[in-house]
């Protein structure tokens, strides 16, 4: 079966790109969230087997979407993504529980690659 997964960027333009490589390589998309009250709402919703979380989004940055679906499942998975130079957010992400971090702008196959690392 296909691995679902839930996209978090404030940025549609982001959505489109991540969701763009997914789809093209097997993936399905559980939904989108432009924020990070969002995401953690749709991640109760559609329980994905992977999350790509933004950090930098209004309302509820992704870190903390992070530690709070971390606080309500343990087991997710959640890849972060960011623009350079954020290095400080990075080891909070990894921390936090985050299993891997990307840079943008986005490599398509460092996203895969990121991805199956994470799931499978």
């Amino acid at each position: 079966m296909a691995k679902s997964i839930l996209i978090c960027d404030d940025a549609a333009f982001m959505r489109m790109m991540i969701k763009d490589i997914l789809t093209k390589n097997g993936y399905t998309i559980a939904g989108e969230a432009e924020n990070g009250v969002k995401a953690v709402e749709k991640y109760t919703e559609t329980k994905p087997d992977l999350v790509m979380m933004d950090i930098t989004m209004p309302e509820m940055d992704g870190i903390q979407a992070l530690k709070k679906i971390k606080e309500t499942d343990p087991s997710a998975n959640i890849i972060m993504c960011s623009a350079m130079g954020q290095q400080a957010m990075v080891i909070e992400s990894i921390q936090s529980g985050a299993k891997d971090f990307i840079v943008k702008p986005f490599q398509a196959d460092r996203v895969l690659e990121a991805v199956k690392k994470a799931v499978g």
